[in-house]
């Protein structure tokens, strides 16, 4: 099959993050984009962004090119039968975190599914509505796609093509094994994100005066909005609940066998530490199977240190140095100092560049800790 042109017009249901940064990125490719949401002041800041323009309530025209619905995944079915009946596009898509449970709604609801491909951009941030968009939010993610089997194949070439021109790479995948794969690898971490953050509400002082990027790094996706994640969770309750109960056994076993050994030292001691050292040895061996950069295998990088001041421009001096050295960084890290103007960035980059930039840094004055 030949890859179909990018849609060059579209309608956006719905102005939050994934829809408006959909909007930016067609815009971006010189599509022409409509946008609807119920709430009027995110569908006024859309605009003023330069996502699109408001779709006229009354008769929408000529049926564009595609339709995406941005909502969440109780809403999408209602959402596919209301722009359906509109006539609002020649081809449907949604963009819900959860598939199988909207599909199924969908059929009973008497949604055409032959012009419906069920998709998930797999990107996202801890910010939410249109002032959080970026045009470049899809750049190199994947974005599932999971048609029905009712779904036609012009219908998937179209929502793989949109897909395509926001940059991401489409991947085709069945609705159940997509729901079970995206409560291994967010919706699960997220409650277990979740968790540890809670623990740190009714902290002392003294613990938060010591956080590191150890403990920033686990709560990040904490900080989302709770709202939306109940939808989510909901919707994919029992994928989700299969892994929280294995990272509770994990957990569970880990305390236990802790308390063990410090209770009753020794022998027990030693047994529980090789228990214990197990599940850290089996959370090396699955953080090592994330693939890499562009989805490819996952690679080795060396760290190279920086002392950099907390003041404008820092940064954009830090890279070109690296620049002007040859070397691509693959990856940055800061870790703020307490209570001084300084902190320290970490430089991931090839290990055969790491000695050359670290010189180079040197040269220029920075403070290359080793």
């Amino acid at each position: 099959m030949t890859e179909e042109a990018a849609p060059r017009r579209i309608v956006v249901v719905g102005t939050g993050l994934i829809g408006t940064s959909i909007a930016l990125a067609m815009r971006a490719g010189g599509a022409e984009v409509l946008l609807a949401d119920r709430d009027t002041a995110s569908l006024r800041l859309a605009v003023e962004l330069g996502a699109g323009s408001a779709l006229q309530e009354g008769d929408p025209g000529e049926p564009a090119d595609l339709a995406v619905l941005a909502v969440p995944p109780a809403a999408v079915a209602a959402a596919l039968l209301d722009a359906q009946k509109r006539g609002l596009a020649r081809v449907y898509t949604d963009v819900a975190s959860v598939k199988a449970r909207p599909l199924a709604e969908a059929a009973e609801l008497g949604c055409d599914l032959t012009t419906f491909v069920a998709g998930h951009p797999l990107a996202g941030r801890e910010r939410s509505g249109p002032a959080a968009a970026r045009a470049d939010l899809f750049l190199g993610r994947p974005w599932a796609l999971c048609p029905s089997p009712e779904s036609s194949a012009e219908a998937a070439e179209t929502v793989a093509a949109l897909a395509r021109a926001c940059g991401a790479e489409p991947l085709t995948v069945g609705p159940a094994e997509h729901d079970r794969a995206v409560a291994l690898v967010s919706h699960g971490p997220h409650v277990v994100s979740a968790a540890v953050a809670a623990r740190l509400g009714d902290a002392p002082e003294v613990a938060l005066g010591l956080a590191g990027q150890g403990v920033r790094d686990v709560t990040r996706v904490a900080a989302s909005d709770p709202a939306l994640w109940i939808g989510i969770l909901s919707a994919n309750a029992g994928p989700v609940a299969d892994v929280l109960d294995a990272v509770a056994g994990d957990l569970a076993l880990a305390a236990a066998m802790l308390r063990a050994g410090a209770e009753n030292g020794g022998p027990v001691a030693e047994v529980a530490a090789e228990k214990v050292t197990e599940l850290l040895r089996r959370g090396t061996v699955g953080r090592g199977r994330i693939p890499g950069k562009h989805g490819g295998r996952p690679r080795s990088y060396a760290l190279v240190a920086v002392v950099i001041p907390d003041r404008p421009g820092e940064l954009a001096r830090l890279f070109q140095a690296a620049g002007d050295a040859g070397v691509n960084i693959e990856d940055v890290a800061i870790e703020h100092s307490p209570g001084l103007p300084v902190g320290v960035a970490e430089l991931s980059v090839r290990p055969e560049a790491a000695d050359r930039l670290a010189d180079e840094l040197r040269a220029r004055g920075w403070s290359v800790p080793g």
